[in-house]
């Protein structure tokens, strides 16, 4: 497996394929979900994915300050069901944490998750500060 991070500019036909594929399958058909995913936003950021063989099996965008806060911001994290329960999801948000902090120099990131997925955040040392939300 690779880990792979690129602009939406670099992402190959097959990558940008795979990643939408992965969003779609997860958000709106596994979770009911439906609601407009193709936002924009997908031009601006960065996407960070896991690859086995020419699968994309896990996806997260970093998008830049300004785009949807003020902060930079981590979203759209998926995993594919038959992937899960193997820390990949950590692995993942850790990667980009590093990435934001480390390569970018920022020091705030702001994130918008799934009640069910607080611990989770919290664990990587985010802390929730809103109500929850439709």
């Amino acid at each position: 497996m690779e880990w792979v991070l690129k602009k939406f500019h670099q992402l190959s036909l097959d990558e940008l394929y795979g990643i939408l594929q992965l969003r779609l399958e997860v958000f709106v058909v596994e979770q009911d979900c439906p609601y407009q995913d193709l936002d924009g936003k997908d031009l601006e950021a960065y996407h960070l994915f896991l690859k086995d063989n020419d699968e994309i099996v896990a996806v997260l965008r970093i998008l830049p300050e300004n785009v949807a806060y003020e902060e930079t911001a981590i979203g759209r994290v998926i995993v594919k069901e038959s992937y899960r329960g193997q820390k990949i999801a950590k692995t993942m948000m850790r990667k980009a944490i590093g990435f934001i902090t480390n390569d970018l120099g920022k020091k705030k990131i702001k994130l918008s998750g799934q009640a069910y997925l607080t611990d989770f955040y919290i664990d990587l040392g985010f802390k929730k500060v809103s109500d929850e939300y439709l």
